[in-house]
């Protein structure tokens, strides 16, 4: 009985383990990454303005507020043309009214993904994007203020073209997915394996204790017929 409960003990744990491995692969697939925005968009179309600042500190509780400045070619500075808080949204430069979307994270104070869309994209709108995030850390006892930014340097064309750089990162985005699919695969076979070997480990263990029982007994019934 001993062997059969310390089988089932290591079976949990096999199982236990392979439902890691799972929940680890799909946290990893959720987690946050920095991504970087595409740099080309095409006259006439939306475009994705994408600014990502992951929080280094997950326990950590946040708020944050995102601001995106523009410069465009031939300027020297940077003009303010939209802000957002998580709950409201505020276009400032009146080149932009009604074509700024908010795109980034949602139902949430802790913002990470301040991306935006850019609908109707001119050739005017070429130029250097920013993206700066405030955000607070908040302890138990202190608050800790931080400041982020990103820039992204966007080209406007006629006609959508696909650089180097972009079909690298897209097989290299394809070239994750399927490692990360093989990799699971892998440990669930493991698991698989281990959970098959030790189930058959407690049936031949389990076998053995019967015949021991049963020659027992068998031994204790001609013990009992010689005594009488």
């Amino acid at each position: 009985m001993m062997k059969m409960k310390m089988a089932d003990g290591n079976m949990r744990r096999l199982l236990l383990l392979c439902v890691f491995c799972a929940f680890s692969v799909s946290f990893c697939n959720g987690a946050c990454a920095e991504v970087d925005s595409d740099t080309e968009a095409v006259a006439g179309h939306s475009f994705k303005l994408g600014c990502i600042s992951c929080k280094m500190r997950g326990e950590v509780d946040a708020t944050a507020t995102v601001d995106w400045l523009f410069r465009a070619r031939g300027e020297a500075d940077f003009v303010h043309i939209y802000s957002y808080d998580g709950e409201a949204s505020s276009i400032i430069d009146e080149r932009f009214q009604d074509r700024v979307e908010w795109h980034g994270s949602k139902n949430t104070l802790d913002l990470q993904d301040a991306s935006v869309d850019l609908h109707n994209v001119t050739f005017n709108d070429s130029g250097v994007y920013r993206c700066i995030f405030n955000r607070i850390l908040i302890y138990e006892h202190w608050e800790h203020p931080t400041i982020t930014s990103k820039e992204v340097h966007l080209t406007v064309v006629a006609k959508a073209t696909r650089g180097t750089a972009s079909i690298v990162s897209e097989v290299m985005m394809y070239v994750s997915i399927i490692g990360l699919q093989l990799w699971l695969l892998v440990e669930m076979i493991y698991c698989y394996r281990k959970i098959a070997a030790a189930g058959e480990e407690a049936l031949r263990a389990s076998a053995a204790e019967y015949l021991a029982i049963a020659s027992e007994s068998k031994d204790n019934c001609a013990g009992v017929q010689v005594a009488e």
